[in-house]
């Protein structure tokens, strides 16, 4: 780790990769209807489908978690945090262990460029000590030992004490306003 450039460790699902939409077309495929967002606005994610064991079902399903899209903007956004941070992928992904090597294969495909060294795969984040945290769960920035930054997804509309991002442009905005700062 490179001590004078600040950390910033970013989550995979709903920041990177966008499990919403796996989560609608999966349940698409399966029942014929799409449930959109604005419809599970404020609600868990399980919640938000008539099924409500479909979501669990998907999470231990093979394949589930190596087929999710890519997040738009996710990975130019993080080349360009690269020039002036050292980041750090983190998910909580032991819960469903078949997913550890569908995540690991999922980032070699679409951020090649971040080294083993800095995807950390874990069970709690409470342990990480970075100086910025961006994810969409307010349970992982609510012990974020540095500046939490809220990923904007449907199921976290009602949440309002963490600093919330829309899209991978304003969290570029916020960077460049923080460097110029610093200037």
């Amino acid at each position: 780790m490179n001590k004078d450039r600040k950390t910033i460790a970013i989550d995979m699902d709903g920041v990177l990769a966008d499990i919403e939409v796996q989560f609608m077309d999966w349940y698409e495929s399966e029942y014929g209807i799409r449930v959109r967002a604005d419809e599970r606005l404020g609600v868990p994610e399980p919640e938000g489908f008539p099924d409500q064991n479909a979501i669990k079902r998907y999470v231990y399903t093979p394949g589930f978690f190596r087929t999710i899209p890519l997040m738009e903007g996710a990975v130019e956004a993080v080349r360009t945090l690269m020039e002036d941070y050292e980041i750090f992928i983190v998910s909580a992904a032991m819960e469903f262990p078949q997913c550890l090597s569908e995540k690991m294969e999922w980032l070699q495909e679409h951020f090649p460029f971040i080294s083993w060294k800095n995807i950390i795969f874990c069970g709690d984040k409470r342990v990480i000590a970075t100086d910025y945290m961006i994810d969409d769960h307010c349970k992982n920035l609510d012990f974020c030992m540095g500046k939490p930054i809220l990923f904007h997804a449907s199921h976290n509309v009602n949440q309002h004490h963490h600093l919330r991002v829309r899209s991978w442009n304003e969290v570029l905005d916020i960077f460049e306003k923080e460097n110029a700062a610093k200037a």
